[in-house]
């Protein structure tokens, strides 16, 4: 008798047990939940902490409460000024309202589906009214501001609570990137030849400043130099003549042993002159000389 009353108060343990693990649910301090009966929502939990619900016949679905991530798909764009560009933007949200959230879109993948659009044609809406150099300035943070004031519009019957919207990426697609390259190459060759161009004509006036320069000093050099000849020659002369007149022998003697010298240098010379020639006075003289008996 007494092991079964044990029997049946262990059985009656375990149920207990598992009906309390199974009517008790933890929320966390990152998420919120929804108790849901046989598939229909019944209440919501935003607190975090312990909580309770039917056993077997309730269920808990959760829902984060932190910022969640959107990358919306990229959209091409016509601009005001007709120029069309790829737009990559992302999104970031919070489930504000987990019921209307359930009951709209379900889960994130349904936020994707049904937000996506409407962010990008947020996009097409709000760019579409300006041009290129407004998406590429300062002014880009006002046209953000006015898009994501546009989807939380939308956004707030999922649920969902948009906190910032932005511009990855704004690209001019394949075949406007590549005439955008090419005209940006041709512009640089121009600037480039038009530099060398610049610097070319720079040192065609450097240079001929510089022969310029360069002429000039050499015709003062010639001319200083033929002054300091002249002055030499006249200085030369003006010697000679003072040794003319102090030795006229002695001169005339230094002189003809210079002609001599100079006449009688190669390893071959042919003179044809008369004997009694003024050239060969001195040579008479040293075979007088020469000739004379000791005294």
């Amino acid at each position: 008798m007494n092991r079964k009353i044990f029997l049946v108060l262990g059985i009656l343990a375990i149920v207990l047990g598992v009906g309390v693990s199974s009517a008790a649910f933890t929320v966390h301090q990152t998420n919120q939940a929804i108790v849901l009966q046989f598939g229909e929502p019944k209440r919501v939990v935003a607190e975090p902490g312990l909580n309770w619900k039917i056993p077997f016949l309730q269920n808990v679905l959760y829902y984060e409460k932190r910022v969640l991530n959107l990358d919306p798909p990229v959209e091409s764009i016509l601009l005001a000024d007709q120029k069309r560009i790829l737009v990559d933007a992302f999104a970031r949200y919070r489930i504000s309202n987990p019921l209307e959230f359930f009951k709209t879109v379900r889960t994130e993948g349904g936020v994707r589906k049904r937000l996506g659009p409407i962010i990008n044609a947020s996009l097409r809406g709000v760019l579409g009214n300006v041009t290129l150099p407004s998406v590429l300035s300062e002014e880009r943070a006002v046209l953000m501001l006015q898009i994501r004031e546009k989807v939380n519009t939308e956004a707030g019957r999922f649920g969902i609570e948009l906190v910032d919207v932005r511009i990855g990426r704004a690209d001019f697609p394949s075949e406007i990137s590549e005439a955008v390259y090419d005209r940006m190459r041709s512009e640089r060759i121009r600037e480039a030849a038009e530099f060398r161009a610049q610097g070319f004509e720079q040192a065609q006036r450097t240079r001929a400043v510089a022969d310029r320069e360069a002429t000039v000093i050499r015709a003062e050099a010639e001319r200083e130099a033929e002054i300091e000849r002249g002055r030499g020659e006249g200085l030369r002369t003006k010697i000679l003549n003072d040794a003319y007149g102090r030795d006229e022998d002695f001169f005339n003697f230094y002189r003809s042993m210079q002609a001599y010298e100079q006449s009688l240098s190669g390893q071959s010379t042919f003179m044809v002159l008369s004997p009694d020639s003024e050239f060969f006075d001195f040579f008479s003289e040293i075979s007088t000389i020469g000739s004379r008996p000791a005294k």
